[in-house]
């Protein structure tokens, strides 16, 4: 019997795919590069409230000390704060980097999901056709009559062309 199902997977079908999709992501972020693990990390941690208060914080002590309301602090960046205007500036354009860098990946692995999707898609749909195609012939071989079915079925008992259905998508979806 070719690929038959492990005994895990005839008893829980469900944890078994379960574990099998833990699996697949375990491996996705195993993969990953020094490089997407510190970008991911400082994606993380720019995406919450803790950095946000430190950037307003930063921000406030920044424009006291240099208005000079903090006494014994001389000012460095008088008003308008173009040394703090520059920095934020720097730093909005490396955290866009960061939070890019973890998109793309993010988009490899989405893309990769998909390709998995259509793949066991397209194999559950031949397998579906071979089962159709297997009840005709029974429902035959047993003299049932299927003829008012007949006609239904036979556009299932085909194979589908699926360049042809991606062809026919790309005509009728609506341009972006």
């Amino acid at each position: 019997m070719p690929n038959a199902l492990p005994d895990q997977a005839k008893r829980n079908p469900t944890q078994y795919n379960i574990e099998a999709i833990a699996k697949l992501e375990q491996d996705a972020l195993e993969r990953r590069t020094a490089g997407e693990r510190i970008s991911e990390a400082i994606a993380r941690f720019v995406g919450t409230v803790t950095f946000l208060l430190l950037q307003i914080l930063l921000v406030l002590a920044w424009v006291a000390v240099n208005l000079n309301v903090v006494p014994g602090v001389r000012p460095f960046d008088p008003f308008p704060f173009g040394v703090l205007a520059v920095v934020v500036s720097s730093e909005s354009v490396v955290l866009t980097i960061f939070v890019l860098i973890s998109q793309n990946r993010m988009t490899r692995q989405a893309e990769r999901r998909s390709h998995l999707d259509l793949q066991v898609s397209m194999l559950a749909e031949q397998e579906l056709t071979t089962m159709l195609d297997m009840q005709r012939k029974m429902c035959q071989h047993m003299g049932v009559d299927i003829t008012s079915a007949n006609q239904e079925l036979q556009g299932f008992a085909d194979a589908t062309d699926v360049h042809k259905l991606a062809s026919e998508l790309e005509d009728k979806l609506p341009e972006q």
